[in-house]
């Protein structure tokens, strides 16, 4: 993963300005998804430049927003501000700073993608919440992987073209490895940026789950 945050902090100056068709529909997924964020207590992984956190301090009671990058933590904490937000250096593979079963609602994004290990990143967002809370994850659709698709930028002192290192889940994995720490699936996009050819695959990929009242036991790595 340090090679991870070593990539977002070189991004972080331009990752707002930079043109990026799935930063861009993501922000547009999450605010179309119809979650209930108001008077919510809210944790969110890999918050990046504050670009979604900024709209869930708008209607959550709480925000706790971790990243691992703290470049980009910087920007995030310049951008939103008030009581009840905190913002966490982080890495999401291990133990949340959270306390169990006191959030309603988790949301990921674009993040999964670098975590090699899915399951010990669901079974934390299960112990955080609460019976009946709700994890939504949106990430680079796998169809856009495998055809070579992957979070990249080019830093602006050198020129050069800078690919984060990604691994590639299948859509069963989101799936197969929440459904195993005890989350009920209840809804799944794939959402195609408008403009987009017509044999264009999904750009992206939602999911949203239920913590039902069963945490499988499954420690986090690391």
């Amino acid at each position: 993963m340090d090679d991870v945050s070593r990539a977002y902090d070189q991004w972080a100056p331009s990752y707002d300005s930079d043109r990026n068709a799935t930063r861009d529909l993501d922000a547009f997924a999450l605010r179309s998804s119809g979650l209930s964020l108001r008077d919510a207590n809210v944790v969110e992984f890999g918050c990046g430049t504050g670009k979604n956190s900024e709209w869930i301090a708008e209607h959550a009671r709480s925000l706790t927003a971790m990243d691992f990058s703290p470049a980009m933590l910087r920007r995030a904490r310049e951008r939103v501000r008030g009581d009840h937000v905190r913002f966490v250096q982080h890495d999401v593979r291990t133990t949340w700073p959270v306390e169990s079963a006191t959030v309603d609602v988790v949301v990921g994004n674009l993040v999964l993608e670098h975590v090699e290990q899915l399951r010990p990143v669901f079974a934390e967002a299960a112990r955080v919440l609460r019976v009946g809370g709700a994890l939504y994850v949106a990430e680079l659709h796998p169809y856009k992987q495998w055809r070579g698709s992957q979070a990249h930028f080019t830093d602006g002192a050198s020129g050069e073209v800078v690919h984060v290192p990604a691994f590639v889940h299948a859509v069963s994995d989101y799936i197969t490895d929440a459904l195993a720490v005890g989350f009920t699936l209840t809804r799944i996009c794939e959402l195609t940026e408008g403009g987009a050819e017509p044999d264009a695959p999904p750009r992206l990929l939602t999911l949203v789950f239920q913590r039902t009242g069963v945490v499988a036991a499954y420690g986090a790595a690391g």
